[in-house]
């Protein structure tokens, strides 16, 4: 969206006077507005997410303990559980540091934009333009397509909870399609009727996700025959059959890279959090901090009690944490209702999914970046949300899972462009970022200043 100058001069009005203990139900306290006149943006939607919220959302966006176990079979074939474990814990290490430098550019612009806005900054002037039109590209590919891929998983995990119960029950690719698309319609419905609560329900999933952790940590712990810890901590092994331990477990280390993705998630709904130049870096570290912790200690419970490694790759639920569940419990009943913390925490999770893509198709086509872009970036009156765009994230997802009735692995490979398209963002913004700080200096931010510019 172009901002005229009345529109520049009616922000610059509101901000004109107002002290940092003034705050607007929409436009939010006068550092927000502030931020928003020196981007050059109008504020449209409402800003109804405080720091616990946003650290909620975040956190169930990453769900890094319950992914952790949805992704388990690719690093436990390629690499084994010591694989599973390191890997687990370098991409933790390394995220933490990506993470950081992105909590600082969001810090000094808090924007829906997000990595685009960032580079378009942070690059050369003879850049800018493309790099930032690149990196948009890239988000917007990313989370459009995290979107169907977190809706599948929801799904297919749906039929394994049925084959748990109904051995009898074969599983059809046209299934997993029709409770794809059942997913990705619930999530759409948070996101519109509802979205006015969407704070108040992050806020109470975080909850579920919290003790849920606890509850299966301590069955687990209590009910699992337990490994050797020196196999389970040095024995790496070459599952994949790639005739290398060491690049079989590098293969692996995408079992670590996808519970941690999504950091920016935050930042993508930044014009919808009150002092987002505060909240927002506190809300990225944390998250990472305990998502991670969460996650790499789930990764080594798991891979104690794991038991018979190819029995439970080769699970007729087709999630080996579900085949773990059962055989510790010894229980259908119980194994289930374990099970169903998990599915319930990935249909959350996409819900926060759909959240961030629209957020971040709606201010790419504000910035006329897309085709149609005033239909993209129209917001729906009354329920101050990108309504257009959530619906065509709800669209994309529809026919991007219509290819598993076709072929699973080309779904997957499609699918995979989330994690390339992502991490390519953030290392481009990082990357930038570096090159501002060596050119010019350390640029001071939001989270290092007072609200008045001291």
């Amino acid at each position: 969206m172009v901002v005229d100058d009345k529109e520049i001069s009616e922000v610059n009005d509101a901000t004109i006077g107002l002290n940092d203990g003034d705050v607007d139900e929409k436009r939010g306290n006068a550092a927000d507005r502030a931020d928003m006149y020196r981007m050059g943006k109008v504020q449209e939607m409402r800003r109804n997410f405080r720091f616990l919220s946003i650290f909620g959302f975040s956190m169930i966006l990453m769900a890094s303990w319950e992914f952790s176990l949805s992704v388990s079979t690719i690093g436990l074939v390629n690499g084994g559980t010591a694989g599973f474990i390191w890997m687990f814990f370098v991409c933790w290490m390394g995220f933490l540091l990506v993470n950081t430098t992105m909590a600082e550019m969001a810090s000094m612009a808090p924007t829906t934009g997000g990595q685009y806005h960032w580079v378009s900054e942070f690059a050369p002037p003879q850049y800018q333009k493309f790099i930032s039109y690149l990196m948009g590209w890239m988000c917007v590919l990313g989370w459009q397509t995290s979107c169907a891929s977190s809706a599948f998983i929801a799904g297919t995990q749906i039929q394994g909870l049925i084959v748990l119960n109904n051995p009898d029950y074969i599983p059809k690719p046209w299934h997993g399609t029709l409770l794809t698309i059942a997913v990705a319609a619930f999530s759409v419905l948070f996101n519109t009727v509802l979205a006015r609560k969407l704070p108040l329900i992050d806020a109470l999933i975080l909850v579920i996700h919290i003790f849920a952790f606890f509850g299966i940590l301590v069955t687990l712990w209590v009910l699992s025959p337990r490994a050797d810890a020196k196999a389970v901590f040095t024995e790496f092994s070459d599952g994949g059959g790639w005739g290398s331990v060491g690049g079989s477990t590098l293969v692996g280390i995408l079992a670590g890279i996808l519970p941690l993705l999504g950091a920016d998630a935050a930042v993508h709904m930044s014009e919808e959090l009150r002092d987002a130049g505060r909240a927002l870096p506190r809300s990225m570290i944390t998250t990472t901090i305990f998502n991670g912790a969460f996650g790499w200690i789930m990764v080594i419970t798991f891979s104690f009690c794991l038991g018979d490694l190819y029995e439970v790759i080769e699970s007729p639920t087709g999630y080996p944490f579900m085949q773990v569940f059962y055989n510790s419990t010894k229980s259908t009943a119980s194994a289930t209702a374990m099970s169903v913390f998990i599915v319930a925490m990935t249909v959350f999770s996409n819900l926060t999914m759909v959240a961030t893509a629209s957020r971040q198709l709606f201010a790419f086509a504000r910035d006329q970046a897309v085709p149609f872009s005033p239909w993209f970036s129209k917001i729906k009156t009354g329920w101050d949300v990108p309504l257009n765009a959530i619906l065509t994230t709800f669209l994309i997802s529809s026919l991007l899972s219509l290819i598993n009735i076709g072929s699973a692995v080309a779904l997957n490979s499609i699918t995979s462009l989330a994690t390339t398209s992502l991490l390519s963002s953030y290392i481009v913004s990082t990357g930038y970022s570096i090159y501002l700080c060596c050119n010019i200096g350390i640029v001071s931010s939001v989270s290092k200043r007072s609200h008045n510019g001291t």
